[in-house]
């Protein structure tokens, strides 16, 4: 199934759930995992935009997995414990969209060359290698309800009062909103009532994408109601370009710490 025809079956459906939503519990936290999420999240945001109930607060597109594959590939690569190999991932949760910021882990110069090609295109169509293994009869169910659970579980700590929680999501975030890009998923510390999205990643992933050109995006996510869109990246440099850079972001990266 392609991301357009997961588009067509669950566009209406999540619709009409957000719709739901809007009528009975207005002020509830929603947590879209629905494929594609690029796609799914502006469409849960619009219903609830036109029901005069839309919290940017409140909205999360469950993008965990792709941190979870993250940290669990290139932990095999290293020879780490994935737990404590933390890998930010930005962008979008599709494809090219999803961008592994292997440059700020302590690994940066361990995976280079090829190697480094692999490792992220992996990250990225994981969920193609899940398809293929199972012969076209399912997709990565288990590890979507894992890192959904996992996703979950972080916010109910917040909600309980927990703080410190920080992880990547999908949601409706200022860093490329002036180029028309309403949503961007990157890692965010949870409260109580609000997320606040960090300052410092930000920082960090702008001057990235500014290296690699990564925020000339070629398409906004927008009236996915309407028309179908996808979030796109066009990098127009090269992942060498990127690799050169790599020691100058993880000097920035410490002195912001």
């Amino acid at each position: 199934m392609t991301r357009d025809d997961l588009f067509n079956t669950n566009a209406s459906i999540v619709r009409d759930l957000a719709a739901a939503v809007a009528r009975v519990s207005p002020s509830a936290h929603i947590l879209v995992i629905s494929n594609p999420v690029n796609s799914t999240v502006p469409i849960v945001a619009s219903t609830l935009e036109k029901a005069g109930v839309f919290d940017p607060h409140r909205l999360f597109g469950v993008t965990t997995l792709d941190v979870v594959r993250s940290q669990r590939f290139l932990a095999s690569i290293v020879e780490s414990d994935p737990e404590k190999t933390p890998v930010y991932v930005v962008g979008g949760h599709s494809g090219p969209t999803i961008v592994p910021l292997i440059s700020q882990t302590a690994y940066a110069n361990a995976v280079t060359g090829d190697q480094y090609e692999k490792l992220v295109h992996r990250i990225q169509f994981g969920g193609d290698e899940v398809v293929k293994a199972k012969d076209g009869a399912g997709s990565a169910t288990l590890s979507m309800a894992y890192t959904g659970a996992k996703f979950a579980g972080v916010l109910l700590k917040a909600l309980n009062g927990e703080k410190g929680l920080i992880t990547p999501t999908f949601v409706k975030s200022p860093l490329f909103a002036d180029q028309g890009v309403d949503f961007f998923s990157s890692p965010v510390e949870f409260g109580v009532s609000f997320i606040y999205i960090l300052t410092t990643v930000l920082l960090i992933t702008s001057i990235l994408c500014s290296l690699t050109g990564l925020r000339r995006f070629t398409l906004s996510v927008k009236s996915l109601l309407l028309k179908r869109s996808f979030l796109k990246l066009a990098c127009r440099n090269s992942r060498r370009t990127l690799r050169k850079e790599r020691l100058s972001l993880r000097r920035l990266d410490r002195s912001l710490y």
